[in-house]
């Protein structure tokens, strides 16, 4: 374990006497960032206050830089350490410089009275996470995602080795969960600062981590890279999902689809259709879809929401079996809608092309609407 600057070795974690979640191992070098995801109150938060000692392990270690945290001094722990938590702050008559400054208090005497160079770190961690014109507000009375962000400068303030944050996004809009996250990303690249913390947004903790642990049940049911946990089904179980869907590949949630025979049939691809199949979901229609190839960005959305799909192997031709079941849906149909510009080039259009031909000729019975 001595290429990790942190891992923890049978850890285990609870309330009481009484454990939670068992046996973990996790493991994580400089530079690292490591997310936490999982269902609510699966214990995520339970083991990040376990690791920064708010609460006693019930059994296993948990190292620093080598050395088990519980032999660190409080100090020593604060100047390695430092920690953003989903609790509300409510420091009275300070301002959000004040708070930020506290942040230094690890490196200052018994009487905490900030050097000229603590003051100087006190700006640099404002400016990293653009809240200098916050700098003389009361802190009270700056909205959440503001205190989010002061608080954390206050951690970047500490100049620590390794930060913890327990769902770092959760009072802030999306301009803001962008800024938040490429400030840690920043961070890590920049300052080789290892990152542990909980996050609800999927497609943030898939796009920003080195590494994932998706607690569940009484143990970190797996841990690894983001293309190790977003595969083979396995986040809907993760999550216990009983309705609609999860598109590991693109992080996208869907409704379930409407139950029933199609009404619709769309000639989608090249992302055109995925907006028509959530309309057509959402007025409850139910609706087939075709023809596409496996790895169109249309095919995700179709499959989730789609009565039935024409589809067609990735990089494969399309075959006459895949355009006679096309046809066989549109003829079951009551409306045709095409999202798909005809006039491309390639195997695909050309496909489209003959099954758009097709339903015109159904246009006593069919309503067919081209829209590209």
């Amino acid at each position: 374990m001595e290429e990790f600057y942190f891992y923890t070795k049978g850890l285990t974690v609870g309330y009481h006497g009484v454990p939670l979640i068992k046996d973990i191992e996790l493991c994580l070098k400089k530079g690292e960032i490591m997310t936490l995801i999982g269902p609510n109150g699966a214990g995520k938060t339970t083991i990040l206050k376990s690791i920064i000692r708010q609460l006693k392990p019930l059994g296993g270690v948990a190292c620093l830089d080598g050395s088990s945290m519980e032999k660190l001094t409080g100090k020593e722990l604060s100047q390695k350490l430092s920690v953003v938590l989903t609790e509300r702050v409510r420091p009275e008559m300070m301002t959000c410089k004040d708070v930020v400054a506290t942040g230094r208090y690890p490196y200052t005497g018994k009487f905490g009275i900030l050097s000229e160079k603590d003051w100087a770190i006190v700006q640099e961690s404002m400016e990293l996470v653009h809240i200098e014109e916050l700098a003389e507000r009361d802190f009270s009375k700056t909205s959440d995602g503001q205190k989010q962000r002061v608080m954390l400068a206050r951690a970047l303030c500490q100049q620590p080795d390794i930060i913890v944050l327990d769902e770092p996004t959760s009072f802030l809009d999306i301009r803001y969960k962008l800024e938040f996250l490429s400030i840690i990303q920043n961070m890590s690249r920049t300052r080789h600062l290892s990152v542990i913390m909980s996050l609800h947004e999927l497609d943030l903790a898939g796009r920003i981590s080195d590494k994932i642990a998706c607690v569940h049940g009484d143990r970190v049911d797996r841990f690894g890279r983001p293309e190790e946990i977003f595969t083979d089904g396995y986040i809907p179980k993760l999550y216990g999902m009983t309705v609609g869907s999860y598109e590991e590949r693109t992080g996208d949630l869907e409704l379930p689809k409407v139950e029933g025979d199609p009404k619709v049939f769309v000639l989608a691809g090249n992302g055109t259709g995925t907006a028509v199949f959530r309309k057509l979901q959402r007025d409850g229609i139910p609706f087939a879809a075709g023809i596409l190839w496996e790895n169109d960005l249309d095919y995700p959305a179709a499959k989730a929401l789609a009565s039935e799909v024409v589809s067609v192997k990735a990089f494969c031709e399309m075959d006459e079996a895949s355009l006679n079941r096309a046809k066989a849906l549109v003829d079951q149909c009551e409306e045709v809608l095409c999202t798909v510009d005809l006039t491309e080039a390639g195997a695909q259009a050309e496909s489209l092309r003959i099954l758009y031909e097709y339903a015109k000729m159904k246009i006593n019975i069919k309503k067919v609407l081209q829209t590209t």
